[in-house]
C-alpha cells in the first residue's frame, strides 16, 4: 500500500522483468544459498495435513484440479503473503535510520509482499470467489500457513542477524529442483507454480468485477482479466523471491535482487556479486544496521505488561483489526474507499509499534514490539 515516495528511503524502485529459471552457484565463502534454520525450533504439525493445506492440494492429481481446487489455493495464497509482512515491518519499523542500506532493502521487499498479497486477492475475485483476510490473520510465533516449510516458526521480533537468517531468509529460501523428490516439504515457489499450471489447464473464465486497482509501492495492482494477465501475475511473484529457484545471473543490469539474496546481503553484510567460484556475498559493503532491541514477542503475548503498555498494545491491535477489515471490505463490497481506509491504517500502526519498541522490558535491555492480534 503506497506510501509516501519523496522520502529518500522510500523512493520508487524499478520491478524485476524476467522470470528467472536457473539455481544458484555456492561460492567458495558467503554463500548464496545458506541453509535457513529456526531458532525457535520446528513446528509439529498433525500427521494428516489439514484440507486447506498446501500438502492436500498439491497431493491432488492435475487432473482433479479444477475452479475449487483453484479457489482453495489461492484463499491459502492470501494466508500466505499476509503471513510474511508482520515480521518484516518488525524488522522494518525497529530500524533507526530509514537511510540504511538494509532499511532500503526490506521496505522494498514489504512493498512487493504487499503487492503481492493485492495480486492474490484480485485472482480469488477473478475466478468467481472473495478473499477472506481477517480470517487468515496468523499468530505469532507458529509456522507458515499451509505447511510450507514446516522446521520454520515465525516470530515477531526487531532486526537481528538470526532474525534475518531463520525468519526472513527461510521464509524466501529458494527452490531446488534437483533435490527435490515425493517427500520433500513444498515450497512457496512450487505451490505458486502448480496454481499457473492450474490456471492455463482450467482455463477459467476471468471476471473483473470487484477486483482493484492501485499503486503500491513501485508496482501497479491491476484488474486480471486474461489468462495472460493471470500468467504474469504469477510470473511476478515467483520471480521477486517468493521461494523460486532463480539465479542472479538471469537478472538485467537495473535489477533487484529476489528477496531470498537481498536479506542475503542484509545477514553477510555484504552485496551479493558475480566471482571465479560462484555468486557471493562479497561485494560492497551492506552494513547491518543500528535496531531498536525489541524481544521475540512470547506465545499469547506480552505477559502481564505495565497498564501503559497494554494501551498502546491495545491501540496497535485496534488499528490492525481495521487494517484487516477495511481489507476485507475492499474485496468484498467496499472497492477503493475501503482500500483507501486499509490504506490509512496501515501508516498509523508505525507509531505505536514504534514507541513500544522503544519501552524498555522490566528487567531487560529490550524492549516491547507489536503483537499483531486481530481482535474478536
Amino acid at each position: 500500500m503506497r506510501e509516501d515516495a519523496k522520502s529518500p528511503a522510500l523512493a520508487p524502485l524499478k520491478r524485476r522483468t524476467f522470470l528467472a529459471t536457473a539455481a544458484v552457484t555456492a561460492g567458495a565463502s558467503a554463500t548464496a544459498t545458506a541453509a535457513p534454520a529456526s531458532a525457535a525450533g520446528p513446528h509439529h504439525g498433525p500427521v494428516d495435513p489439514p484440507l486447506d493445506s498446501v500438502v492436500r492440494l498439491l497431493a491432488m492429481p492435475e487432473a482433479g484440479r479444477g475452479i475449487d481446487w483453484l479457489r482453495s489455493a489461492l484463499q491459502v495464497a492470501v494466508e500466505l503473503e499476509l503471513s510474511t509482512i508482520p515480521p518484516y515491518l518488525c524488522g522494518w519499523w525497529s530500524i533507526r535510520d530509514r537511510g540504511a542500506e538494509a532499511a532500503r532493502l526490506i521496505r522494498r521487499i514489504i512493498d512487493d509482499e504487499m503487492y503481492h498479497l493485492g495480486v492474490v486477492c484480485n485472482l480469488l475475485v477473478a475466478v468467481g470467489d472473495r478473499p477472506r483476510i481477517r480470517a487468515a490473520a496468523p499468530t505469532y510465533p507458529g509456522p507458515l500457513p499451509g505447511g510450507v516449510r514446516p522446521g520454520v516458526t515465525v516470530y515477531l521480533s526487531g532486526l537481528t542477524r538470526t532474525s534475518v537468517h531463520d525468519v526472513m531468509m527461510a521464509i524466501e529460501a529458494p527452490e531446488e529442483p534437483l533435490a527435490l523428490n515425493d517427500s520433500a516439504a513444498p515450497t512457496i515457489g512450487a505451490f505458486y507454480g502448480a496454481m499457473l499450471q492450474s490456471f492455463r489447464t482450467e482455463a477459467p473464465q476471468l471476471s473483473a468485477r470487484g477486483q482493484l486497482s492501485a499503486h503500491i509501492g513501485s508496482d501497479e495492482l491491476r484488474p486480471v482479466e486474461t489468462l495472460l494477465d493471470a500468467e504474469r501475475s504469477i510470473d511476478i511473484i515467483r520471480e521477486q523471491g517468493e521461494g523460486t529457484s532463480s539465479s542472479p545471473a538471469d537478472s538485467f543490469a537495473d535489477d533487484h535482487p529476489a528477496h531470498y539474496y537481498a536479506f542475503g546481503e542484509i545477514y553477510h553484510g555484504r552485496q551479493l556479486q558475480q566471482t571465479d567460484t560462484g555468486w557471493t556475498f562479497t561485494g560492497a559493503p551492506v552494513p547491518f544496521p543500528d535496531a531498536r532491541p525489541m524481544a521475540q514477542v512470547p506465545a499469547g503475548g506480552w505477559p502481564s505488561p505495565p497498564t501503559p503498555v497494554q494501551q498502546v498494545l491495545d491501540r496497535f491491535d485496534t488499528i490492525y483489526t481495521t487494517l484487516l477489515d477495511s481489507l476485507d471490505a475492499a474485496w468484498g463490497d467496499g472497492g477503493p474507499r475501503s482500500l483507501n481506509a486499509a490504506i490509512h491504517a496501515m501508516r498509523a500502526l508505525e507509531e505505536p509499534a514504534v514507541q513500544l519498541m522503544e519501552t524498555e522490558i522490566p528487567g531487560t535491555r529490550s524492549t516491547y514490539g507489536p503483537q499483531f492480534h486481530a481482535l474478536p
